[in-house]
């Protein structure tokens, strides 16, 4: 394309805008290029603006100037491939195989050929796209790597990935190799060598262009946009980083999920790619749901959108408990069902939002579920003893993984219907369904937590309680805060409950060990182990009517109230005070008045320091503003509740 010999203005815009494109400026070259009104209307000028856009990867405009100099110089064979890769790119398939069967000449043949099955391939039309790539030569580097492609997308992830190992020792490395073959090992769940491509892929990129930038945003540096680049694109930079934050995301790694995301390459939202828009939502939806699902709202509405968005998005609001949302998704969107949602998938959405308006019937949905996924299990696990008493070591690691996969979305399945008795508190129903899955689920964590907290509910089952808590927190014993803080407190509690106050003791202390160090290291961050594991502590003792004990732990739990003050330990904490109130009016308790002026105390604290504390969660699509209104802050119920107290004890 830069054959074309330039004849607009003078000789320096030419030297201006060839320097530009030479040092990768293609955004300036195209402003360059736009300043001069012949541009528009000659050859060179409309070469190259179609040649920037194409790399700065605004295909739509690079289409449209290929399609005017196809029609200028219809004789052009150049022009009509570069038209139809625009259009591929741009993803109008169609439009796009139109313009290659207009192409003609040997020299072309094979370029066209392998265009075509690009085409076929982003159309999922597999087998045509196969008929293709089969036309192509042996010896091209590319037929082996598109055939990788296509055993990838049936699922053959084995073959795949040799496919692609091989291409890259024949070819030595290149980015988006080693990006494919990343992402075959993370299919395959080998999330240890998917990585160490991924870190290859970043660490050539940062070495080989500074100029993008990797990293800097992570370390606060404020940097411009480095754009939609086809050096960014050649890089693979941003697909390794995506992938690197998906292994993490699945290692419930969040903080490094999200630090992977701001380390790539700094783009504006409005230059980011579907995929990373879309991780981006679903790695922040706890910290900001209303980003979150407007990010996924907007991406459904782009063609294409990663395949994962329509089935996450119903997930999300069913998680959320917006039930009429995902019910109106799925309505509005009946052409997506079949083509994005698993048969599994849709009749478990189908349990879920039904159980809203009749939980019998939803039950019954998830039982068929849970027992067709119970026969699958059982048929595995013979299959795996079959297979390992023939010693055959590759089907036996296939039939786990399977096994693994099934248990994957059994376990949802079972917690859906753990979930309708449990919103009724009929708990020892709950326990009954735990016991059923017992010979499939006695090793996952997700189980074993689930039935620590039914067994604790049923208040006379602690030490069976203790004894399933106990190994979940022995495990991260090195990292306590790690564990979630209603399981430590519950820990502690079944630890009081059966007369072990010194383990109780033991692991607050620990866990306050770990605050203080986090708080040296890290002044701004907070932590609410401590302070929920004394709420439960000082609920558990205001429940069994021991107010003095109980109250005053619970007004211990929330020092420093800067930080320990929040919407759920506020909410926590009055519940206690409520129930206070209550004995006391009632001239069911008496206490002492020192005990009473403590608590107006702690009251006038909780009013200092939460003018700006919700205590009412907003719905993540509540459009007010973030600011609570007066009587929805810390400030006004403390006050409300110290009002009370006062004239109790002049009463």
């Amino acid at each position: 394309m830069f054959s074309a010999n330039i004849s607009i203005n003078d000789g320096d815009f030419t030297k201006t805008i060839y320097t530009l494109i030479k040092e990768g400026q293609y955004s300036e070259a195209i402003k360059v290029l736009h300043g001069i009104p012949e541009s528009n209307t000659c050859r060179a000028g409309l070469s190259l603006l179609a040649y920037c856009y194409f790399y700065t990867q605004d295909f739509s405009n690079a289409s449209g100037y290929y399609e005017q100099l196809t029609q200028m110089f219809p004789d052009s064979m150049d022009y009509k491939l570069y038209y139809a890769q625009s259009l591929y790119q741009a993803c109008l398939y169609d439009e796009a195989f139109k313009v290659t069967e207009n192409i003609s000449g040997v020299d072309f043949d094979a370029k066209v050929t392998k265009l075509q099955a690009a085409i076929k391939y982003g159309q999922e039309d597999l087998s045509a796209a196969k008929n293709l790539v089969d036309e192509c030569s042996i010896d091209d580097l590319d037929t082996e790597v598109n055939l990788g492609c296509l055993l990838y997308k049936d699922g053959n992830y084995e073959e795949s990935l040799n496919k692609f190992l091989a291409s890259l020792q024949s070819s030595g490395f290149k980015p988006y190799l080693s990006y494919n073959v990343a992402l075959c090992y993370y299919r395959l769940k080998e999330y240890g060598a998917a990585l160490k491509y991924c870190a290859d892929i970043i660490e050539k990129g940062i070495r080989d262009h500074p100029e993008l930038s990797v990293g800097m945003q992570t370390e606060g540096i404020e940097v411009r946009s480095v754009g939609n680049t086809l050096t960014l694109h050649e890089t693979a930079l941003t697909e390794a980083f995506n992938l690197k934050a998906a292994i993490e995301y699945q290692l419930k790694n969040l903080d490094a999920a999200r630090e992977a995301l701001t380390d790539m390459p700094p783009r504006a939202e409005y230059e980011l790619d579907a995929v990373t828009l879309h991780n981006q939502a679903l790695m922040n939806i706890d910290q900001n749901p209303a980003e979150g699902f407007e990010k996924l709202q907007f991406l459904l509405q782009q063609n294409p959108f990663p395949p994962e968005t329509f089935s996450n998005l119903l997930l999300l609001y069913c998680q959320h408990e917006c039930f009429d949302l995902a019910a109106d998704i799925l309505a509005e969107n009946a052409h997506l069902t079949y083509k994005y949602l698993t048969p599994y998938l849709y009749d478990f959405l189908d349990a879920i939002i039904t159980q809203q308006t009749s939980p019998s019937e939803a039950y019954q949905k998830l039982d068929d579920l849970a027992n067709r996924h119970t026969e699958i299990l059982r048929k595995l696990t013979k299959q795996v003893q079959e297979h390992r008493n023939n010693s055959d070591t590759e089907l036996v690691k296939k039939t786990v993984m399977d096994y693994e996969e099934c248990l994957d979305r059994y376990i949802p399945v079972l917690m859906a219907q753990a979930k309708i008795y449990w919103e009724i508190e009929n708990y020892p129903q709950v326990e009954k369904i735990f016991r059923k899955s017992v010979e499939f689920c006695n090793d996952n964590d997700t189980w074993r937590l689930n039935v620590a907290h039914v067994l604790f509910m049923q208040e006379n089952k602690f030490k069976e309680a203790t004894g399933f808590y106990e190994p979940i927190v022995k495990k991260n014993l090195n990292d306590i805060l790690n564990v979630s803080a209603i399981v430590l407190a519950n820990l502690c509690v079944s630890y009081i409950m059966t007369s072990q106050n010194e383990e109780a003791e033991e692991l607050m202390r620990k866990i306050e060990k770990e605050e203080d160090q986090i708080a040296y290291e890290e002044p701004d961050k907070k932590y609410f182990h401590l302070c929920i594991v004394n709420l439960v502590i000082g609920t558990l003792y205001c429940s069994k009517g021991n107010y003095e004990f109980g109250i005053s732990r619970i007004m211990k739990s929330l020092e420093p109230y800067n930080k320990k003050l929040g919407i759920d330990t506020w909410f926590y904490t009055k519940r206690c005070f409520l129930s206070l109130i209550e004995n006391l009016a009632k001239h069911m308790i008496v206490l002492k008045d020192n005990v009473i002026q403590e608590c107006i105390q702690f009251l006038e604290s909780c009013e200092l320091y939460g003018k700006g504390v919700k205590t009412v969660a907003l719905s993540p699509f509540n459009e007010e503003e973030d600011q609570p209104s007066g009587q929805q802050t810390v400030t006004y119920e403390a006050r409300a509740l110290k009002v009370i107290l006062l004239k109790l004890q002049n009463f």
